[in-house]
């Protein structure tokens, strides 16, 4: 992330730096790294809010990163298909431009927030933040974030998520986690998307993918899918399933505070 190409600032946090605002930059410029330091620091803020908003209501929110075209949203489309009775399935969507993914989570008959970015290569806090004012989450189980495709900067910036899960496709190459450490590191739960081909583009390892997943001292579970194929879907989804269970039981034995989100609180907005 650096001061100059914009990708710190985002269509949600910029009044934060406006005039008037709470991190007012001046013109000497000598501030960048403080800025964006408390920068991250609001968005953290903003971000634990978030995460107290789906506690409130029982839902589990799932933060789904990868590069570009890695498959998130056929990911996503074949798990409402599989899951659409068994759990009630929300997204939010973010892009650069255009509703193009979020109109295909829509065709399935599932609600699908768009957030399109402009110039910023990721989500931040308060983007998933407004959007959560455009979802009714008492009629929700399980809201998946679609993270603007990128390996860097996505994985600098809690959303208020539960869970991280990362794709890599086998297109890309099995050497990403040693080449992108902080994504990986971050990642709850790491799939290897595409798999179908994997029998075509047999230079790519599984293995040595895991292995320098495990170099980054990252636990996490590596499974091997095909949306297309369907090999390794029910995998996932049994760590899907998984998860929201351990998600539940984890707010029965220590329920949040608030019975009901309250949208009265001390965040700062754009004026209109």
């Amino acid at each position: 992330m650096c001061d100059t190409c914009g990708c710190n600032i985002t269509r949600g946090n910029e009044h934060l730096i406006s005039a008037g605002g709470k991190l007012e930059k001046t013109e000497g410029g000598r501030e960048a790294i403080t800025v964006l330091h408390d920068l991250l620091i609001e968005n953290d803020h903003t971000a634990q809010h978030n995460r107290e908003h789906f506690n409130a209501y029982g839902v589990m929110a799932i933060n789904l990163m990868s590069s570009p075209g890695a498959g998130k949203t056929a990911l996503l489309e074949a798990t409402i298909k599989t899951l659409g009775d068994e759990f009630r399935i929300a997204v939010i969507e973010g892009d650069l431009e255009t509703e193009n993914d979020a109109e295909r989570i829509r065709s399935h008959g599932v609600t699908a927030i768009q957030i399109t970015t402009g110039s910023a290569c990721h989500l931040d806090a308060y983007m998933v933040h407004d959007a959560l004012h455009q979802l009714d989450l008492s009629n929700i189980d399980v809201v998946f974030i679609e993270n603007v495709g990128n390996l860097v900067c996505p994985a600098s910036f809690d959303l208020g998520q539960h869970s991280n899960v990362v794709l890599l496709s086998v297109p890309e190459g099995d050497d990403k986690p040693a080449k992108y450490p902080v994504m990986f590191r971050t990642a709850d739960m790491v799939m290897l998307s595409k798999a179908d081909l994997l029998p075509v583009l047999d230079d790519f390892s599984p293995a040595r993918a895991e292995q320098h997943l495990r170099n980054l001292a990252n636990p996490a579970a590596l499974i091997q899918t095909s949306a297309k194929s369907g090999e390794g879907m029910e995998t996932w989804l049994q760590w899907l399933r998984e998860a929201v269970s351990k998600h539940r039981l984890e707010l029965q034995a220590s329920p949040p505070v608030q019975a009901a989100h309250n949208h009265h609180h001390d965040h700062e907005h754009p004026q209109p």
